[in-house]
């Protein structure tokens, strides 16, 4: 057969393939059952990662953020927890998945670094023990060779010395030293998406900033796509391709970085930037609390905070999103149709001051 007689549609199905999210998560909703009644975690949250790229989820503690990613390879523990939705990762839905699909993807395929290296690292046993574990259960290689991969691992995410170090404990390692031995950890089954739920949390300022330096390494190294958390809109500025604001289980905005920090749509994402240092509103920080997970608002689950919230906000559930430049996205009820979105902005409607702005709100609220 010809060049020209083959058929072009296994290259077109190719590229389409190609083209397709690595991950993409529709209506998540993680739940978990309490003497107080249902805590809702996560309320119906979309979520899409492509390969190569870095996505950040934001919010505040409470947000429903480590639970989100803690859902996608289901190490939420059922019972008590319940996880709605669809989770597809190279087309493969995983939360229908068997248990052994998952455990040949998690932490093979999708790898995950948690927020406390003390408490995730085994104390009694050495590094390199648990490293060299770690590839012989993904690899069936012989302990020698486990041994020299562990050791550039560790060489590979900044450890000193690596091959002299490998025999000591945790207790050994400093805070930063230990979150890139589970940085290492997460690498050993060379996977396509990275997890990593705020990482640099416990480290100071310095060392923070060379473990999101090593990230951004990594991923180009290893070819990975990255998902990341944190409560810092700070963190993730240099880092982040894209920027999902979580809170209280709902999805507030979403953009790139540089829509989400010059032109924040929603009043909780400009709150969040407000308390950046240099901002003016790092120490008060936010007003008011993130509601009650077994009895949220009816209405934006923000509503109870935000200086701009009408009646609107109150009520018909958390506001369906809207696109308000190409691939940035706002769930607030002045983004709707007749609405003036002007209200929620730092310097209110042109000409009006926010007392004004408000009251013209509500005289046109339904």
């Amino acid at each position: 057969m010809s060049e020209h007689d083959r058929d072009p549609t296994p290259d077109a199905e190719t590229e389409t393939r190609n083209d397709e999210p690595l991950l993409e998560i529709e209506g998540l909703r993680t739940t978990f059952g309490t003497d107080s009644g249902t805590l809702v975690a996560v309320d119906g949250i979309d979520v899409t990662v492509r390969a190569g790229e870095t996505v950040c989820l934001v919010g505040e503690s409470g947000s429903g953020k480590t639970v989100a990613v803690e859902s996608i390879t289901r190490l939420v523990q059922s019972p008590p927890g319940r996880i709605e939705g669809t989770v597809r990762f190279k087309g493969q839905d995983l939360l229908s998945a068997d248990e052994a699909t998952i455990r040949s993807i998690r932490g093979h395929e999708i790898a995950h670094v948690f927020q406390n290296p003390q408490n995730a690292l085994n104390h009694c046993y050495t590094v390199g023990w648990q490293l060299v574990e770690a590839i012989r259960v993904h690899e069936d290689v012989p302990e020698a060779a486990a041994r020299a991969r562990a050791i550039d691992l560790l060489d590979r995410v900044g450890i000193a010395n690596a091959s002299s170090r490998f025999d000591d404990y945790p207790h050994e390692f400093s805070g930063g030293q230990k979150q890139r031995i589970m940085i290492a950890m997460a690498l050993v089954g060379d996977p396509d998406l990275l997890v990593a739920d705020e990482p640099t949390t416990a480290l100071d300022v310095t060392v923070q900033a060379q473990i999101l330096d090593l990230f951004e390494e990594l991923k180009t190294e290893f070819d990975m796509a990255v998902l990341f958390v944190t409560h810092d809109l700070g963190v993730v500025a240099e880092i982040a391709d894209r920027i999902v604001v979580l809170y209280a289980g709902k999805v507030m905005e979403r953009g790139t970085v540089l829509d989400i920090f010059e032109r924040p749509g929603h009043p909780y994402t400009r709150a969040l930037l407000e308390c950046l240092p240099g901002r003016g509103n790092e120490i008060s920080g936010i007003g008011g609390s993130l509601p009650e997970p077994t009895a949220p608002p009816d209405g934006c689950r923000f509503a109870p905070r935000c200086p701009h919230a009408i009646d609107a906000c109150h009520r018909d559930g958390q506001p369906l999103e809207t696109e308000i430049e190409p691939g940035h996205s706002v769930s607030c009820v002045f983004y709707r149709e007749g609405r003036d979105s002007s209200v929620v902005s730092p310097e209110g409607p042109t000409g009006v001051s926010s007392d004004d702005a408000d009251e013209e709100a509500r005289s046109t609220d339904d």
